[in-house]
Order: structure tokens, then sequence, then C-alpha cells
């Protein structure tokens, strides 16, 4: 059954919450010894002190961005279908004006790309795809920027994890200088501040540098593409330009 679109970020969304309660269960298994209970997921955040907070802040924001771009990058938002097709009948009947307007009426990549196109065709076909050739970096360079702050949250997610991890050694320490005979329990909220911290830090950078290649793999599949589907529409003038020579 095919997944309506306008449902397919909240099942995204879905996806990942479970990805990152995985390093906080992981700290969770194996339980306590003597009866003690182990530390619930909350309880085992809790511990990660304000560095948590700050890496919480950052899944979310990262998977705001990742709902937002599954949802704009897509075929059909950068060149929907219905636009290019008025825009291939328009320069098929020698409407370039008409095309160019359209193109600064419906701005996406394609409109752009091709309306850079349709301003240099006076100056010729070769002048007219290098034209296109500059519009479509230009836009790829856009999307490709737009997606980057994925990669940024996934490099400074483990360097939040060890400022977590520095931190928590501090807290460990203050304990053992102001304590004769500290106990293991003493040192534990150190020890988790520590490893929860670091877990959290390096699990995000995975989770969103992965994600972040996928969508830069899709970025440049898309953007040939679109830049093919463009250089085939203004073939016709190629074509017009060899028989007027």
């Amino acid at each position: 059954m095919k997944i309506p679109s306008f449902l397919r970020p909240l099942g995204a969304a879905a996806l990942l919450l479970p990805v990152f309660a995985l390093p906080v269960a992981a700290l969770q298994e194996g339980g306590g010894e003597g009866g003690k209970t182990k530390k619930s997921w909350l309880e085992l955040f809790l511990t990660t002190g304000p560095v948590g907070y700050l890496m919480l802040g950052c899944s979310v924001i990262g998977t705001t961005l990742v709902i937002e771009h599954i949802m704009s990058l897509r075929r059909e938002k950068l060149a929907p279908a219905a636009l290019v097709g008025d825009l291939e009948a328009l320069i098929n009947e020698e409407e370039y004006d008409q095309a160019i307007e359209l193109c600064d009426e419906t701005p996406c990549y394609v409109s752009n790309v091709v309306g850079s196109a349709l301003r240099m065709r006076d100056a010729g076909y070769q002048e007219m795809i290098a034209g296109l050739d500059a519009a479509a970096n230009e836009e790829t360079f856009k999307l490709n920027t737009k997606i980057s702050y994925l990669s940024l949250i996934g490099n400074v997610a483990p360097l939040l994890g060890l400022l977590g991890t520095v931190t928590g050694m501090i807290s460990s320490f203050q304990t053992i200088e102001t304590l004769k005979a500290p106990t293991p329990g003493d040192l534990a909220k150190g020890v988790y501040e520590s490893l929860v911290n670091t877990t959290m830090g390096l699990f995000i950078a995975i989770c969103f540098l992965t994600i972040y290649f996928v969508f830069k793999n899709k970025v440049s599949k898309m953007a040939l593409s679109i830049n093919l589907q463009s250089v085939d529409m203004l073939r016709h003038l190629a074509i017009a330009e060899k028989h007027a020579a």
C-alpha cells in the first residue's frame, strides 16, 4: 500500500525517535545488583547535566530539518511536472518571453535554470547552455548548503559528548577530593555523566551524518536529472539555430 505523501514526514519522525532512545536503553541493560532497581531513561538523561540538554536540542533541530527536507527535497517541488510541461510547450511554440515570465512567476529549481538559459538565447545556443550550467551550479549549491546543517549537527554532537565526558570526570575528581574514603556509589553520578554524554553524542553523530549523506546523494541525483531535462527542453533552439545557419 502506498503511503500518502503528507504522512511520510511523520513516519520518518517516528523512525528517528527510537533511534535516539537506543543509546540510553543500552546503558540500562544488565540491571542492578543487590536488589537495586536500574535507572530509568529519564534518570540516566538527568545525569548528563547541561550538556545533555544541548544534545537534546541538537536532536530536536536535526529531526525538524530531516522532516523539512523530506517534504521539500522532492522532484515535485524542484521540477513540478505541470510547470515542465508548460515550459516545454512554450519553448516549442517559440514563445520565449512568455516562458521567461512563467519562470519568474513560479520560482523553483527548473524554472530558475531554464529562465537563466532563455535570457541568453540571443547570444547563441552554446552561451545559453553555459548560462544554464551556471544557474544549475548555483541551485545545486543552495540545496547542498541547505542540507549541510545536518552534517554540522553530526560533527558537533560528538564534541558535545566529549565535553560531557570531561565535565563528568571533573565531577568525579571533585568527589574524590572532598571525601576521605569515596565509595563507587559516590562516584557513580560523574561516571554516568561521562558515559551517557559520550554515548548520546556518538549516536547522534552516526544518525545525522548517515542521513546527511543520504540527502546529499539524493540532491546530486535529482540535480543531474533536472539539468538533463532542462537541456532537452532547449534542444529545440539548437535545431532552430542550426537551420538558420
